[in-house]
């Protein structure tokens, strides 16, 4: 394999003899973009919600460095601003919180009942934040830890807002399709523009200017807040983020890792390119092309290398968030576990959509047998199967159970991530097929043989269905976190759109005896191939 491996280990895989390995799709470089802002240093800051990251980027060389790492004080940081001293203020989605970091790197928390906290701003020395999620409150913060002050509550959905010239507050309101322009001191508010592509930020130009991302759309919009006239700047596809300045340069930011500059209108320059985020769940279909679930966006990776967008979080009559996925009984139809706890049949053609069960605690694996969908609830350490409405437990009492295979006698297979070990479920009885693993995530039957993905010895290793013959196929896979390091769960919900956010890094194999795996770690989907 060539070129840089993993965001976090920057090596390559080591493949066992008579096995190779490719990648299907590039390593992303950023690991998710949300919140973007410019810095007094020139360089574009960046909150990656998915990689529990802030990096700075370089807008000219697209050069990158890491503020806040992986498994630092910052968990899940999705909007940022900085104040007059360079002090950086950020919302952490899913803990609920606001933190301050100083320019020396000392962290410290200044609000933490904020669920679901999100947009952020700064403005003549008041520190705004704001909620994204229905009934939301939009807050100024005292930086000393005093009481805060509601400006308004009540909203559905706010985003990434900004204080307007005529000091008002303007706030994409994603529940209603609109922006809202909010006065601070009374918390009445003005329609400013409507039937938009679901506005998530907004942002001054230098002329006053609204400049606004929307994130099913994914246009960038110029409006007037006069005359309320609008132009299309750019069109980069759904899942836009935020938006920033540099002067009088656009820097817009997307949910996959993209960052863009927009040099005039319809005319854009990558600065760093859109990538998965952290893919989950995979699938082959019958046509031999693969499903992706990246979490809020599922992809079609085709046999000629196209990754196209199948659905995202805000696709009207989408199942959402997803992380489990398997192929369904008809052509084009898969099965999905969602990040709201649900398990849904949907062809994202025709957006055809069945909710097979729903009211879950944190779902992962899923396969069918037969009519039955069999599923990895990792809450609660269940394994259930879901039949014609009615729902049977096969498995209770496991530790954070993730991967689910079935072979052809119907017996079930389960990846225990926290006892380290790979179950077999039969005939009402539970046995250890595979020991000694360290985090056993994904899991899958090709040939008769079982494979299983260890996240944290970075190992993808192969056996018989008794668990004998065991072989290591591959080591220092980019999966999991970065070695030596604990990654912080995101256990809180992203209000409405999401449960917690939960690594897991899946495996699915094709009819030819391809092997798939999500190489969560580096954000790409590999292919694993036996060399004989």
């Amino acid at each position: 394999m060539t070129g840089t491996m993993s965001r976090y280990s920057g090596t390559p895989a080591i493949m066992a003899e008579g096995w190779t390995c490719s990648r299907l799709t590039p390593a992303s470089r950023l690991h998710g973009a949300n919140g973007i802002r410019a810095a007094a240093d020139g360089r574009i800051w960046v909150a990656q919600v998915p990689g529990s990251l802030i990096s700075a980027v370089d807008p000219d060389s697209g050069a990158i460095e890491v503020i806040s790492p992986i498994g630092g004080d910052i968990v899940a940081p999705d909007d940022l601003v900085f104040d007059e001293a360079g002090n950086l203020y950020c919302t952490e989605i899913t803990e609920g919180r606001v933190s301050m970091r100083t320019p020396s790197g000392q962290v410290s928390i200044i609000q933490g009942d904020m669920p679901v906290a999100n947009p952020i701003t700064w403005h003549q020395g008041r520190l705004i934040a704001g909620e994204c999620r229905m009934g939301a409150r939009i807050m100024e913060l005292d930086r000393n830890g005093g009481a805060l002050r509601i400006i308004k509550a009540d909203i559905p959905m706010a985003n990434a807002f900004e204080v307007g010239p005529d000091g008002r507050l303007y706030v994409p309101i994603m529940g209603a399709n609109e922006i809202w322009a909010i006065d601070l001191a009374t918390g009445e508010h003005q329609v400013i523009a409507g039937d938009l592509g679901v506005p998530d930020s907004v942002k001054f130009d230098s002329k006053g200017r609204i400049v606004t991302t929307q994130v099913m759309s994914g246009q960038v919009l110029r409006i007037d807040p006069v005359s309320g006239s609008r132009e299309v700047l750019a069109d980069l596809g759904p899942g836009l983020d935020n938006v920033t300045f540099l002067g009088d340069r656009i820097f817009v930011s997307s949910i996959p890792g993209e960052i863009s500059e927009i040099i005039a209108p319809g005319q854009t320059r990558s600065v760093i390119p859109r990538a998965l985020q952290w893919p989950l769940g995979l699938a082959v279909g019958d046509d031999g092309c693969l499903m992706v679930a990246d979490g809020g966006f599922s992809y079609t990776l085709t046999h000629a290398g196209s990754l196209d967008l199948a659905f995202m979080l805000f696709t009207h009559n989408g199942p959402g968030y997803v992380r489990g996925v398997c192929r369904g009984s008809k052509p084009g139809e898969w099965i999905f576990t969602t990040g709201m706890g649900g398990v849904a049949r949907f062809s994202p053609a025709d957006g055809a959509i069945e909710w097979i069960t729903s009211g879950h605690d944190q779902l992962m694996g899923v396969a069918t047998c037969g009519d039955a969908v069999i599923y990895a609830e990792y809450g609660t350490g269940r394994v259930l199967s879901a039949e014609n409405g009615t729902t049977t437990e096969l498995a209770a009492g496991l530790d954070r159970p993730m991967g689910i295979a079935v072979d052809g006698s119907g017996a079930v297979y389960v990846a225990e991530a926290g006892a380290g070990r790979v179950l077999k479920l039969s005939c009402g009885g539970c046995e250890t097929v595979l020991d000694g693993l360290e985090r056993p995530e994904g899991l899958c039957i090709s040939g008769g043989r079982l494979h299983v993905v260890d996240t944290i010895a970075k190992s993808l290793i192969r056996c018989d269905l008794a668990g004998d013959n065991r072989t290591v196929i591959a080591s220092r896979l980019p999966v999991g976190p970065p070695p030596g390091c604990v990654a912080l769960p995101f256990l809180g919900p992203i209000g409405d759109m999401s449960g917690p956010m939960i690594n897991f890094a899946g495996i699915a194999a094709g009819a030819d005896g391809t092997l798939y795996l999500s190489a969560d770690a580096e954000g790409s989907v590999m292919a694993i191939n036996a060399d004989i």
